[in-house]
């Protein structure tokens, strides 16, 4: 009897995803709920199998109309065939998304019959000392934007002794923490809620691998009141961890004692920053702490933290696994292993692909995503989320890397990448920016708090004046003052992409006569080929 797979993912289950599962299982059919596998174009994505391990076909945007009988015949236009042969899945490398779509999240035995605690019980038979050096030497950088190497951060942590603070009792307990920020804020990214919905134990098992090489006790994962699926499913996650002895005392077995807990956050931004999410989880509000000390020295309550985002811990499993060798072994330069990239905004085929570094915006964008939805030229891409610059279409050729991006004056961020056709536009995308800010600024430096209300100001002025150079002018000294004098990355990364519409799209900040039409410029999908 054949099985199906239907996925419970958070997108899916908003296009009917719920629907078609009961269609099925109201015919006595056997039904296995997966997270997605990131085609999120054609989700709900149906598939078949013979057995949980068998080749699965697939049919794409199922509607529960589609299965109260029966799916199509094969030759009916949302037949995919194959599931693992598209194309869009064929040449992805997955490390982090080996199992998403393919298990029942919380199915623990589907978990370890795809290859889960491989990595962790590697990491208990190895000294901690041996387990930071695995990762240092694997090349892993931290997947939350900033790029700093994972293994000299947990080596900084698994060198400091907690620190013991005036007037606390002699027996009081010592802790170090495993924090991860889950708080996905950026716009256009969702690889991070995608991963805790389609394997949470991928999760738990790397921030226990970080606990064992860094001598952690407690770990906690940060995450945005906006998911409820992600906290649900990684709450049962936790349960089920605890009952099998994943997590608690004795980890499988060994002297490593760790637990973990989920703290919901209320959505502020700026909570994706390290120390301003320590502030929340401290009962303050979310503001940015002044560095030093480091998280990684003085961290929560004071003691030494580890904070990586989801997909970095994330990475560390299959690391232990298969070897820091083969995971360096991927992408170029600094940039090693690989990278969940987050197509999104108007483009034909949205999702995630997880690839190595070095693959080109273009091949991301124009080759695996199609193009705009919309069908009209491509115009801009914004990578990195709101603070990240916006690439012209015939720009594109750019290698997605940590230091290419950098050289180009843009970054990676959080992997994603927001696509704009030929009707956008761009000024009023550089307005959006400094809204944003002031929006989102936690308020604790001033050239963040008041830059970015002057900067909505300035963008208007440059905009409503017929000799718009002085405005200009301004708005370019605004933008290094608060890149220059920003505490953290929300008031000093604003200006980027301000900076990158005024310079690569000036057309748009002209009065007049200046404005191209939306019919007359961009590049379209055959000139940018």
């Amino acid at each position: 009897m054949s099985i199906w797979f239907v996925p419970r993912d958070a997108a899916a289950r908003s296009v009917g995803a719920d629907q078609i599962a009961e269609a099925l299982e109201a015919q006595g059919l056997e039904v296995v709920r997966t997270g997605s596998r990131g085609l999120l174009w054609l989700e709900p994505l149906v598939e078949r199998a013979d057995s949980r391990d068998g080749v699965r076909v697939g049919w794409g945007n199922v509607r529960a109309s589609d299965v109260t009988a029966c799916l199509p015949e094969e030759s009916d236009e949302s037949y995919l065939g194959e599931v693992e042969q598209l194309d869009y899945l064929a040449c992805q490398d997955r490390w982090i998304y080996q199992r998403v779509g393919v298990i029942d999240p919380v199915d623990p035995a589907d978990f370890i019959a795809h290859g889960g605690l491989s990595g962790l019980r590697r990491a208990l038979d190895m000294s901690p000392d041996a387990v930071v050096d695995e990762v240092f030497e694997s090349g892993l950088r931290g997947r939350g934007g900033a790029g700093f190497p994972t293994g000299i951060k947990w080596r900084t942590v698994a060198q400091q002794n907690p620190a013991v603070h005036a007037g606390d009792p002699a027996d009081a307990p010592r802790h170090k923490y495993i924090c991860v920020n889950a708080d996905e804020g950026d716009s256009g990214t969702f690889a991070d809620r995608m991963l805790m919905e389609g394997d949470p134990f991928c999760l738990l098992e790397g921030m226990a691998i970080a606990a064992h090489a860094v001598g952690a006790d407690l770990g906690i994962v940060y995450l945005r009141s906006e998911y409820p699926a992600a906290i649900a499913v990684l709450t049962e996650a936790i349960i089920k961890a605890r009952e099998l002895g994943w997590l608690g005392q004795g980890i499988l077995g060994s002297d490593c004692n760790f637990d973990v807990t989920i703290r919901v956050g209320a959505g502020s931004y700026v909570c994706g920053e390290e120390t301003a999410m320590l502030e929340s989880l401290e009962g303050r509000r979310g503001m940015v702490r002044a560095k030093p000390p480091l998280p990684a020295i003085e961290g929560l309550f004071g003691t030494p933290t580890v904070i990586n985002n989801v997909l970095t811990i994330a990475s560390v499993p299959s690391i232990l696994a298969r070897g820091a060798e083969a995971y360096a072994a991927l992408g170029e330069e600094r940039s090693r292993g690989t990278q969940v990239f987050q197509l999104a905004g108007n483009i034909a085929r949205g999702g995630i692909v997880e690839v190595a570094f070095g693959i080109s915006a273009r091949e991301l964008v124009l080759e695996l995503g199609q193009g705009t939805r919309s069908g009209r030229p491509l115009r801009a891409v914004q990578i990195g989320g709101p603070l990240g610059a916006y690439l012209p279409a015939d720009a594109l050729n750019i290698p997605m890397a940590y230091e290419s991006l950098a050289a180009a004056g843009a970054m990676l961020g959080h992997g994603g990448l927001v696509v704009f056709d030929d009707t956008v536009d761009m000024a009023e995308q550089a307005r959006f920016a400094m809204e944003f800010c002031v929006e989102e600024s936690c308020g604790k430096c001033t050239p963040c708090r008041i830059g970015a209300v002057r900067g909505v100001e300035v963008i208007d002025d440059l905009l409503a004046s017929d000799d718009p150079a002085a405005s200009e002018r301004l708005l370019r000294d605004l933008c290094d003052v608060m890149t220059q004098g920003s505490l953290c990355a929300m008031g000093g990364l604003t200006p980027q992409p301000v900076l990158s519409a005024l310079d690569q799209f000036p057309e748009d900040f002209r009065v007049g006569g200046g404005v191209q039409s939306p019919a007359t410029r961009g590049v379209s999908h055959e000139q940018a080929n």
